[in-house]
């Protein structure tokens, strides 16, 4: 064969593996938007089989939206907890106790926010949402100093956080909702406050979501939390401080608890244990769906985005149908099942 002809024939294979690389990126990137489709397939479910101008429509999307941007929040926490292998069950009560009374006690007397008077809200918001933040991440770096320093499984330490945080929870607001709700201009100006015709708290949603996959895809921070959940410790051989690491990821979702909490309290005005009971449940259940291995090592915040809006849009849908609650509560469970089982069916195949 002359040099041409052998020069012909390798630029056919580079051609021929080239466009063959180029279509099994295609095909990947296809397989890993499953969630997505499927979602999409559940909001035109909804549109078809609901009355016309019941649910897809921007009010009910908006609000579907607004729901969902807590979760998203306590999700984006939780991913990063679960990439390094563990496992976060107080981040609901975190969340409640970061949103106690001291926003409420700062606006003024019990007797004053009682009949609607918060003479010094200008201070209390700024020094609320600050408290709660504050509250939220200390007790994410609790949870990460004593499963590193005493050498307990993460299921362990969060289950008694869980406690502990609901207990002082309700023993500061006296096991029942806040006396009064906060101060109104939390709400008028953010809770249902718009920019650009969306509420506030939806950007605020995007804008950690946006960060979060940045930092665990493109960071050091998020290279360290991957390999630190595929293997530990190989991880501290190579010289990383896991120990400090995992205290960082577990400070982050407290951080990002204590952010959600103070969305619960512009969205909602008011709070109680009962509401929070199953938010780790709606988190964990987020961050599965959206295809982040519970093993660790693997993980996208942008997936557990999308699995947070699949139970949202369930029980809207639902409700809009008149479904009875007993039965969404079935759905939705059979529903994370399913979504969970067709995504471990498409790994194995993608990893045969």
């Amino acid at each position: 064969m002359t040099s041409p002809e052998m020069e012909s024939v390798e630029s056919e294979v580079v051609t021929h593996v080239g466009e063959r690389t180029r279509r099994d990126r295609q095909m990947e990137a296809l397989a890993r938007s499953w969630l997505l489709f499927f979602l999409i397939a559940l909001i035109g479910y909804f549109w078809l089989s609901t009355p016309s101008g019941t649910f897809l429509t921007w009010t009910n999307l908006e609000q579907i939206a607004l729901n969902t941007s807590e979760v998203i929040l306590l999700a984006i926490g939780e991913t990063f907890v679960i990439v390094t292998a563990g496992i976060d069950l107080s981040i609901g009560g975190i969340l409640f106790f970061s949103a106690g009374e001291v926003m409420l006690n700062l606006a003024g007397t019990s007797e004053q926010t009682i009949n609607g008077q918060y003479p010094h809200s200008g201070i209390a918001i700024p020094a609320g949402i600050a408290v709660c933040i504050l509250a939220g991440t200390t007790w994410g770096l609790i949870n990460g100093t004593l499963i590193t320093k005493l050498r307990l499984p993460p299921f362990i330490v969060t289950l008694g956080t869980f406690g502990m945080t609901f207990g002082f929870g309700d023993l500061i607001d006296g096991g029942s909702y806040l006396p009064a709700p906060v101060p109104p201009a939390l709400s008028s100006h953010f809770g249902s406050g718009k920019i650009l015709g969306l509420y506030a708290p939806i950007y605020v949603a995007v804008f950690f979501l946006i960060v979060a996959h940045v930092v665990l895809h493109h960071t050091r921070f998020g290279r360290y939390t991957a390999a630190i959940g595929s293997n530990e410790e190989g991880t501290r051989r190579t010289g990383i401080a896991v120990d400090r690491h995992i205290i960082k990821v577990y400070g982050l979702a407290g951080f990002l608890a204590g952010v959600a909490a103070v969305l619960d309290l512009a969205i909602f005005t008011n709070t109680t244990s009962i509401s929070h009971q199953t938010d780790n449940l709606g988190a964990i259940g987020a961050v599965v769906i959206g295809g982040t291995s519970l093993f660790g090592g693997v993980g996208t915040v942008l997936g557990s985005a999308v699995g947070a809006f699949i139970p949202t849009v369930l029980q809207n849908g639902l409700v809009i149908e008149a479904v009875q609650p007993f039965w969404q509560e079935v759905v939705v469970g059979a529903a994370i099942i399913l979504a969970v089982y067709v995504d471990q069916v498409r790994r194995r195949r993608a990893n045969a």
